[in-house]
């Protein structure tokens, strides 16, 4: 686990403060995501919740996730959408199994 990531456009370590996905503020355990997949050529990664980051992963596939691109496209789907209400009030440690990947 990273504590912290790479502003890209100052060079600075920063501890990661909220979730990529939910905008929570993140807990013990940290994650780390390729907005755009390794597979396809993405270098940044982001912090999430692990509940956050296996939501993700069980929503889009990899190419899904190149060709969206942005954080608003993921929170427009309306399952990301119906995920992001539910998980709003729950504590940042929260974990619950997460739905099978789609077919």
């Amino acid at each position: 686990m990273r504590a912290g990531r790479i502003d890209r456009s100052t060079g600075d370590l920063r501890r990661a403060e909220h979730c990529w996905l939910c905008l929570r503020p993140l807990g013990r355990r940290i994650e780390w995501h390729h907005p755009i997949p390794k597979s396809r050529g993405g270098r940044e990664v982001v912090p999430l919740h692990p509940i956050c980051h296996r939501t993700i992963h069980a929503t889009f596939s990899n190419a899904e996730l190149a060709k969206a691109g942005n954080i608003e496209a993921l929170r427009a789907n309306p399952a990301i959408a119906r995920f992001l209400a539910w998980i709003a009030g729950k504590p940042v440690d929260f974990h619950a199994r997460t739905a099978g990947r789609r077919s």
